[in-house]
């Protein structure tokens, strides 16, 4: 009996300690929400019913983190008592060092959240927009919560925030698309159309959110536009060859003396299109023919480089034709697949050598491609000949096999003929 008394003793305190522990632990309480939560006023109401959802509160976090006051006490006067730390609704120019109060404390961020870096209300001051407001005391520049909204803050991974990759531009243009608003800085409004129709809209729509977006070029926290100079390193970010290349190209030097920017001459800002080998020469919609003319000595050096893009491609689209016809075929052209694959690769380095405007340079590239493109054909056309060898010989053994079927049969009739009562008596 004594041992059955000890289980029962034990599973009443390991049934017990949890439910001791619940009521022990104090529950949060935030009279603000349950306040706000009842009134009937859209803009009373609205902020108590989003914050719900909020990021912050997802951590635990209340109303008073922001706006101060004691939510433990469901007396008005004194749960928004300014002794207590109320101050309501910060003003614009306070909002920075406000939510610094808690994003540039190390030690308390730790606790919610290691990863998230500290150091925005530092990056913010070296920004356009915080030297205006902190400096300048222009409140009508952007702020934290004009990016990230107010009481609905959701996670940037989440698609429902307004600082996810797919949701930034439209973000962004809410101030740089309002003509009104944008009036006093002379800056265009036509950014987010101009982005739309470009190649990085479009990658970022497809689905891949590492495509380009505004922060992408021009930083987040510490946004500052980039100048003239610093073009190039902004797009060597993620094109770092084209950068490199151009950094030794014979059009680094006259384009500084001009103070031409770097890839914006050719290829835009916002509006960056898709390129192409067309982009290249002395076509219409070549690139080139914006600064050179026929007879200057740019202009056949730029036409000898569009030619040998064009060639190399036509050698990759013809070797890939016999391949597909070998392998439709049921032939097996794995090694062929794998030298055109090393072709295309020559391809992509070609052009990306165009930003070294050197004529030698893509030559030497195309070549090569050239060769590995020939040797891609030529494993495809040995894969239909051996195929036609094949049916030639399946052909003949047929036949073969047919005539000693056919033989068998004669002979078969023959011999039945000389067989006693194999003909008719006369």
């Amino acid at each position: 009996m004594n041992w059955r008394l000890a289980i029962a003793v034990v599973l009443l305190l390991g049934s017990a300690g949890p439910l001791a522990a619940q009521e022990a632990t104090p529950k949060t309480t935030d009279t603000c929400l349950d306040c706000h939560g009842s009134l009937t006023v859209y803009h009373l109401f609205r902020p108590a019913e989003q914050f719900r959802d909020d990021v912050h509160s997802a951590r635990g976090l209340t109303c008073a983190a922001c706006h101060g006051g004691d939510p433990t006490v469901k007396d008005m006067p004194y749960s928004m008592d300014p002794a207590k730390g109320f101050i309501g609704v910060p003003e614009r120019a306070e909002i920075p060092a406000l939510c610094a109060r808690c994003h540039a404390d190390a030690a308390f961020m730790r606790q919610y959240n290691p990863s998230l870096r500290t150091d925005q209300l530092a990056q913010y001051r070296t920004s356009v927009h915080g030297q205006r407001l902190l400096e300048g005391g222009d409140t009508r520049v952007a702020v934290c919560t004009d990016c990230h909204g107010l009481h609905d803050i959701r996670p940037i991974s989440s698609p429902l925030s307004s600082v996810y990759p797919l949701n930034l531009p439209q973000t962004c243009a809410t101030c740089h698309s309002d003509a009104k608003h944008m009036q006093p800085y002379e800056i265009p409004t036509n950014q987010l159309e101009d982005y739309q129709a470009s190649v990085h809209s479009q990658t970022l729509e497809s689905g891949d959110l590492s495509a380009p977006t505004c922060a992408t070029c021009h930083g987040n926290h510490g946004a500052a536009p980039p100048g003239v100079g610093s073009v190039e390193r902004v797009c060597g970010t993620c094109h770092a060859f084209q950068e490199q290349l151009f950094d030794q190209s014979p059009h680094k030097e006259p384009w500084e003396m001009m103070g031409l920017p770097t890839c914006l001459t050719c290829h835009g800002n916002h509006r960056i299109e898709a390129t192409g080998d067309f982009r290249v020469g002395t076509g219409e919609r070549a690139f080139c023919v914006n600064c050179h003319v026929e007879g200057d000595p740019g202009w056949q050096p730029a036409n000898l480089i569009h030619t040998q893009l064009i060639e190399l491609d036509a050698a990759l689209g013809r070797a890939e034709e016999i391949l597909d016809r070998a392998e439709r075929a049921g032939m097996e052209v794995g090694e062929g697949r794998l030298t055109l694959s090393n072709a295309h690769e020559k391809l992509i380095k070609a052009r990306v050598d165009v930003h070294a405007f050197e004529e030698d340079r893509v030559t030497s590239t195309t070549q090569d491609g050239r060769q590995l493109a020939q040797q891609a054909y030529q494993a495809g056309q040995q894969a239909l000949d051996e195929l036609a060898f094949r049916r030639q010989g399946l052909g003949l053994s047929l036949l073969a096999i047919a005539f000693v079927i056919f033989s068998l049969w004669r002979l078969i009739r023959y011999l039945e003929r000389g067989k006693p009562g194999g003909e008719s008596q006369v």
